[in-house]
């Protein structure tokens, strides 16, 4: 072992061995209570310690961590307490995530961990987010995030350290380099010498380390530390070993028995053992004895009280809620008048933005090309100058790194929003919306008060890449907002309550009415009900339910069928998620017939979900079957010509003389 970053006393010495032997002494037991099937999985960090605990002491207090499977060490170290750290491990009731969660999938704010999800590197961006927090307010503090070396393949590693590196964020990554990806040696991962290697072409400092000795793991992030905050963000590669499978199910069949026998004198207790010994801190192994039965002797009554802990009862609205929505922007009618003027939607975006921007500097907008340029349609035009570059933040092309480091800022206080380019471009960030963000709330994480921008949408002779309307894939994810709005006022309004919703809130802009429709409204935004449908157009004889761009192509249709003495009843859905099923099954018993429109194809679009749900909820007041005029199930074409075909308002008239002819 190297020497200790500076001389240390005994008493310290012994500080950090017991720091070092708690996870060690935890994971034995674990193991145990494994084999007689008191808990259903574990993936062991034996050998590891010397990582996660010498990393987490080289750190403050209020530093984040972003630890993974194997850092149970960066929990012991924190002072995580342990009776709710080991109801986690066994899925009880008084565990962080009241057993919604597994093992290690967890965080905890008070002790600043951001917990894993199963997603290998989801959680780098993150880190990004915390740090930049940690920038704008001029804080000294980082944020560190853990790795294997399986997860450096992943995109969002490569998107993680690319920003970081550019936005010079005061961020360390570690990997921890145990030699295999569940079974996959390293040979068959990369081809580079190292991973730290890596570092150079982002731009980041690198360190290559031995893992395994406690004092140079110190050592390196005391100084990584300092360098992140000077602007210098810091990659890691911690060279240890894995002794055990990836989870104890998996074995170690696949590693060679030769590798064992090299790595069992570099294990990192046994080293720092010998260290205590030969320094001179011990006299003999009978302290160390010592201190092994003390610290098992401390966590034994924690331990079993977890055992005899309370599973969950499960309780269906307790669920629900939990995993649903909280409380939207309240919503005051104070009857004030202010100026009014015509807009367009894009200018509604863009004074929603500016308002919410103006009163709650927390606000901060990330996205490709949305500063000096404005973003490709002009939303943010001009508040580059007006908020500052620190708010209003260009990305490189990241759409998973920028939504993981919306998470970071939103964990911070901040309030994120985050322009898609083009909606199509929203599923290289499908990852982190559906699996770290939507599921935030109900396993552990406070409020995510994070909005996404997505123009979407076709009839503007796009092609397939920028034309499609990707909001029902979000549709069945509790804990998301999806909102679509069809005029210049809601466009207005809904989005200036999103940005200050609670909830993450994905908003569907459509391209084709950003410039094509005007409306005179207010100069100045007001909260709205987010959940609640409108009726844009009353009638008796049949219901159109749509939104967006398909309220205009039905105003246009019932306009034209009033003149044959046919009255057309418009329902504006608004919100897709949560869907308002009174109006819409209040109009269905009204007019007796339901017309779904939706520009989306017909497979799995959002009337697959209305439909089910009238047939459900208002069955016995239908005079016809419930009909849907959808898109076709193509990709959207390019050519003018083809798109028309394409789209369902070339369907429209037919569907709807069949349905009202029935």
């Amino acid at each position: 072992m190297i020497a200790p970053v500076k001389k240390i006393s005994k008493k310290q010495a012994l500080g950090y061995y017991r720091n070092l032997l708690m996870p060690r002494l935890i994971e034995e037991r674990m193991l145990s209570l494994l084999r007689q099937n008191k808990i259903s999985k574990w993936f062991s960090g034996i050998g590891q310690e010397a990582i996660s605990v010498g990393a987490t002491l080289s750190l403050n207090d209020s530093d984040y961590i972003l630890p993974m499977h194997r850092n149970l060490g960066v929990f012991t170290t924190r002072g995580v307490p342990l009776y709710p750290l080991f109801s986690q491990l066994f899925g009880k009731k008084d565990s962080f995530t009241g057993g919604r969660d597994r093992s290690f999938h967890f965080g905890t704010t008070e002790h600043h961990i951001f917990g894993m999800i199963s997603h290998l590197a989801a959680t780098m961006p993150v880190a990004d987010g915390i740090a930049l927090a940690y920038k704008i307010r001029d804080e000294q503090r980082v944020a560190l995030s853990f790795c294997g070396d399986g997860a450096t393949s992943e995109g969002d590693f490569h998107e993680a350290l690319n920003l970081a590196a550019v936005w010079k964020l005061p961020v360390i990554f570690i990997i921890e380099n145990n030699g295999y990806g569940l079974s996959t040696p390293t040979s068959e991962q990369y081809a580079c010498e190292n991973l730290v290697d890596r570092a150079a072409g982002y731009g980041l400092e690198g360190m290559l380390i031995d893992g395994n000795d406690f004092f140079e793991v110190q050592r390196a992030v005391t100084k990584a530390r300092k360098l992140a905050l000077s602007g210098k963000p810091v990659l890691i590669e911690a060279k240890t070993f894995r002794m055990r499978g990836h989870e104890e199910a998996s074995g170690t069949f696949y590693v060679p028995e030769e590798e064992f026998e090299k790595w069992k004198p570099k294990d990192p207790i046994f080293r720092y053992e010998q260290w205590l010994l030969n320094e001179g801190i011990i006299p003999d192994k009978e302290e160390l004895d010592q201190i092994r039965k003390e610290l098992k002797e401390s966590f034994k009554s924690d331990l079993e009280k977890a055992l005899k802990a309370d599973d969950p009862i499960f309780d269906e609205s307790t669920e629900v809620r939990r995993a649903g929505l909280s409380r939207q922007p309240t919503v005051v009618l104070n009857g004030k008048k202010h100026s009014e003027s015509e807009k367009r939607i894009i200018d509604a975006v863009h004074l929603a933005q500016k308002q919410a921007f103006d009163e709650d500097d927390r606000f901060i907008l990330l996205g490709q090309d949305i500063a000096e340029y404005g973003g490709v349609f002009k939303a943010s035009e001009g508040f580059s100058d007006r908020f500052g570059k620190e708010r209003i933040r260009n990305t490189p092309i990241i759409e998973s790194g920028a939504i993981g480091a919306a998470i970071g800022l939103a964990v911070e206080g901040f309030k994120p929003v985050v322009e898609m380019q083009f909606a199509d471009f929203i599923s290289c960030g499908f990852n982190q919306i559906v699996n770290n963000l939507s599921k935030g709330r109900y396993r552990w994480m406070p409020e995510m008060n994070i909005t996404i921008r997505a123009p979407h949408g076709g009839g503007v002779a796009a092609g397939p890449f920028h034309s499609q309307s990707p909001e029902s894939w979000f549709m069945q994810f509790p804990g998301l907002r999806v909102l679509v709005p069809s005029s210049v006022r809601d466009a207005q309004n809904m989005l200036y309550t999103a940005l200050f919703d609670p909830n993450p809130v994905l908003f569907f802009e459509h391209k084709k009415l950003y410039r094509s429709i005007k409306e005179i409204t207010e100069d100045v935004c007001s909260f709205v009900e987010l959940d609640k449908a409108g009726i844009a157009r009353e009638g008796r004889d049949v219901s159109i339910i749509t939104y967006g761009y398909g309220v205009h192509w039905a105003m246009e249709v019932a306009e034209e069928y009033s003149k044959k003495d046919i009255s057309v009843e418009i329902v504006d859905l608004r919100s897709l998620a949560p869907i308002d099923w009174d109006t819409v099954i209040n109009s269905v018993k009204k007019t007796g017939r339901a017309l779904l429109l939706q520009e989306p194809s017909e497979i799995l679009g959002p009337m697959s979900e209305i439909s089910s749900g009238i047939t459900e909820k208002a069955f016995e007041w239908l005079d016809a079957p419930v009909t849907r005029c959808s898109s076709l199930h193509t990709p959207v074409p390019f050519s003018r010509e083809l798109e028309i075909g394409y789209l369902a308002n070339h369907r429209l008239r037919e569907k709807l003389d069949s349905l009202l002819f029935y």
